[in-house]
């Protein structure tokens, strides 16, 4: 909902500036807001309202989320915080670096997004099977 009126708010500016809506500079706009912050060096004690807790105070904080590893469920060590305007995210970067939080100095920068990569599912290669040749005894038909 956030990202839909920032949006909107950068196209009235655009209309009211030049009576039309260049899309270039727009998205040109959209590319660089940044309002979502990547938060590393978290505690594993750090969940997602201690988190949000911790942020609420530079401005009103979208969502607040703690990276878990699916397998386990701990916390991965790092986590986001979304807020409403790039201007609280940019005060709360510039306050939070470097600061404590439940015990541990976490490290605070803009979120990028991932390269779109393909994902694999299955774990990966596995190296062929059947054939059994290849080095040292065991094998081999031989002379008995």
């Amino acid at each position: 909902m956030a990202f839909c009126n920032k949006v909107g708010g950068l196209l009235r500016l655009n209309l009211s500036q030049n009576g039309q809506a260049p899309i270039a500079s727009m998205l040109n706009s959209v590319r660089y807001m940044s309002s979502k912050l990547f938060i590393g060096g978290l505690s594993y004690s750090t969940d997602e309202q201690s988190l949000k807790d911790a942020f609420s105070g530079f401005g009103d904080v979208v969502d607040a989320k703690v990276i878990v590893d699916r397998d386990t469920g701990r916390s991965r060590g790092f986590g986001f915080v979304n807020f409403t305007s790039d201007e609280s995210a940019t005060s709360a970067l510039s306050a939070m670096d470097g600061q404590e939080l439940n015990g541990r100095n976490i490290r605070v920068s803009y979120a990028t997004d991932r390269p779109a990569a393909p994902r694999s599912y299955g774990g990966g290669g596995g190296g062929g099977g059947g054939y059994r040749g290849g080095y040292g005894g065991g094998g081999g038909g031989g002379d008995y």
